[in-house]
């Protein structure tokens, strides 16, 4: 440690000197390179498992399969023709994925009704979660409106989501539209919930206790201070609401409450051949194993994508 001794007899210009200023060297001071989407990528790509699940998802099963298996079958699903003397052909070099029991080709009905469902369960996913966080923001951040929200949200989930979705099959209809409002309009409710509670852990923080002072539009601290910290969880719940609205779709269709016979589904496909798949179970395997995949697909990548998303994980 420097003595006061040390300094005696220096002259002042040895003591102290006037540092010259560079207005390059000072931004290059208080500039990083870090770039918040750009390490949630690097964070996500360590990840094997989700990494391969993404190509598995995205490249093989809905660009390839879901949208040019169609192109590539022998056979289009607007112009099946019902043939007894085809019934229940294994899979073989003429019909891919076999025959079901009126003898029609079942390699344009899995790929179609995959199609479909896939397409539902991104509208649903979609429309769910940006009426989650809108609701759960507010739900979470107005005093005023808690008790409101909060007896909303138990009156809508008390009620079991069967005899909501079976209320609306039989007095509204069934049809592509009419599913997917109704799973938008009771599915924002654990979106919501989550948010809220996260809400609750920065409404008070200092930052935003300072710009409920300055006078900052609520708006403005919602989506500014608080949505960028929510960006996991909401990345998170998006990922599993695919996989659980396909899933939720076969358990409806399956039971007849679903799309409808018009329109083809994974879960209308299965209803039709439960009577079938024990003597022929190529029926079976084929549409269960398309949900399977995405299932776990989504689920590896929901978890791994949200981790990567989360700022504590950043270095």
């Amino acid at each position: 440690m420097a003595k006061a001794s040390d300094f005696e007899g220096k002259k002042q210009d040895e003591l102290f000197y006037f540092v010259d200023y560079s207005p390059e060297e000072a931004e290059r001071v208080g500039y990083s390179n870090y770039s918040y989407w750009g390490s949630v990528v690097q964070n996500f790509l360590k990840h094997k498992a989700a990494v391969v699940c993404l190509f598995l998802f995205l490249f093989l099963f809905l660009v390839i399969f879901s949208f040019i298996a169609l192109a590539i079958g022998k056979y289009d699903y607007q112009t099946l023709v019902t043939d007894s003397s085809l019934a229940f052909r294994k899979p073989n070099s003429e019909y891919w994925f076999g025959t079901d029991n009126l003898g029609r080709d079942y390699w344009c009905q899995v790929w179609y009704a995959t199609q479909v469902s896939i397409r539902l369960a991104l509208i649903v996913a979609v429309g769910e979660s940006i009426l989650g966080v809108i609701i759960g923001l507010i739900w979470g951040y107005v005093r005023k409106l808690d008790r409101f929200f909060t007896e909303l949200y138990n009156l809508i989930d008390n009620v079991p989501y069967i005899i909501y979705m079976t209320l609306i099959a039989l007095v509204v209809g069934q049809s592509f539209t009419i599913m997917a409002v109704s799973m938008i309009a009771i599915g924002w409710l654990v979106m919501a919930r989550r948010v809220r509670n996260m809400v609750f852990m920065f409404r008070d923080r200092e930052y935003n206790l300072a710009s409920r002072c300055l006078g900052t539009p609520l708006w403005r601290v919602l989506t500014k201070n608080i949505l960028p910290y929510l960006v996991s969880v909401i990345i998170l719940r998006m990922a599993l609401s695919i996989p659980a609205t396909i899933n939720l779709e076969s358990t409806l269709s399956y039971l007849g409450i679903g799309l409808g016979i018009e329109t083809p589904s994974l879960g209308l496909i299965l209803s039709k051949v439960r009577g079938f798949f024990l003597d022929y179970p190529y029926l079976l395997v084929f549409p269960a194993s398309i949900v399977s995949i995405i299932s776990i697909s989504f689920y590896i990548m929901g978890n791994a994508f949200s981790d990567a998303a989360d700022p504590r994980n950043h270095v």
